[in-house]
């Protein structure tokens, strides 16, 4: 009896490791199936919607009468292009100056609500474009002294744009870093933030303004980039890109005068870059528009953006402020707004 009571606590003990392993493996099988399920799911996510694509692109050029927008022979981007599937709307500026923007002008807490405010304002305006918040940081600002390089530029901290980076995630929002430089070059500035450009929410912005080529202090003339300097800068992006298989970035080239930008019909379309050109005068609406058309319509590079000031546009005219219902009667339509 000892005998039969042993073959049977040992047949059902085989008996239950079988059902054990059977049942772990049907498990892993289904999570295997599910990863696959997530895996086909995100390729999925990675094929653009050309189609879509078209649609918003073309719509943003509808009322042109100049046959020069769209863009013609611009390669689509890389799959989770941000552009023109969303609209950008950014405050700009530093956080060591209440002079330079609404991103420092204004506690934490108070400008994140003023821009929800003003992102919700342009929702409203434009409810077929999703809008998203960011925050424009300017990361190098060019300075009056030559500092002890001669070069007439001053890195902000990179613990600043770490902080700027957890604002903006705090709002499901985008970053640009900013890069004044000066008397200093692009192919010597931009590499220093390379590992910044590894997060596919952080976006760049560059302004010939600050720009002294001919060796003239930051202030006392307006500067200039050439399309080689800013083919470099999409060059440079491109390949943190690929590298890292990343969406494309969005660079941003602030411009309100012919000479700022030289050569712009020889700047780069990559899939991997979007470049918006953008308007960044101020005063009055009717110079604001005939700036828009001048240094942006009718010398086209693919994406608008549109500046606007909430004390330099009014010190004139109170009333002067545009709304994003007539910044949208622009031809093309701005898809990058930006406030300082």
């Amino acid at each position: 009896m000892r005998m039969d009571f042993l073959r049977k606590t040992i047949f059902l003990f085989i008996l239950v490791l079988t059902f054990q392993v059977f049942y772990s493996c049907r498990n892993n099988i289904n999570t295997s199936k599910d990863a696959l399920s997530a895996v086909d799911t995100q390729k999925s996510k990675q094929n653009l919607d050309t189609l879509e694509y078209n649609k918003r692109r073309n719509a943003l050029c509808a009322k042109d009468t100049l046959g020069l927008w769209p863009v013609k022979n611009v390669p689509y981007p890389l799959a989770g292009a941000i552009l023109p599937f969303h609209r950008i709307v950014a405050y700009y500026g530093n956080l060591y100056s209440k002079r330079m923007g609404a991103l420092g002008e204004f506690p934490k807490a108070e400008m994140l609500q003023k821009l929800a405010v003003q992102a919700a304002a342009w929702a409203k305006a434009d409810s077929t474009t999703p809008v998203i918040p960011a925050l424009h940081y300017i990361a190098m600002t060019a300075q009056q002294a030559p500092g002890a390089d001669k070069k007439y530029r001053m890195k902000m901290p990179f613990d600043q744009i770490d902080t700027i980076v957890k604002w903006t995630k705090e709002i499901n929002g985008l970053t640009f870093i900013d890069i004044q430089i000066g008397a200093s070059t692009v192919q010597e500035e931009i590499p220093k933030y390379a590992e910044y450009f590894k997060n596919p929410t952080l976006h760049l912005g560059i302004d010939p303004e600050f720009s002294m080529k001919y060796g003239n202090r930051p202030g006392t003339v307006i500067g200039t980039l050439n399309s080689d300097d800013i083919n470099f800068v999409i060059d440079f992006l491109a390949d943190v890109v690929r590298k890292n298989n990343l969406p494309p970035k969005i660079l941003v080239i602030h411009r309100f005068t012919d000479d700022m930008v030289t050569g712009y019909d020889k700047i780069k379309n990559v899939p991997e870059v979007q470049v918006v050109m953008h308007m960044d005068g101020w005063g009055g609406k009717p110079l604001k528009k005939e700036t828009y058309r001048r240094c942006i319509v009718t010398q086209p590079v693919n994406w608008t953006g549109f500046k606007i000031f909430y004390g330099n546009d009014t010190k004139k005219d109170k009333n002067a402020l545009l709304s994003p219902e007539e910044v949208l009667a622009l031809n093309p339509q701005p898809i990058y707004i930006q406030y300082q």
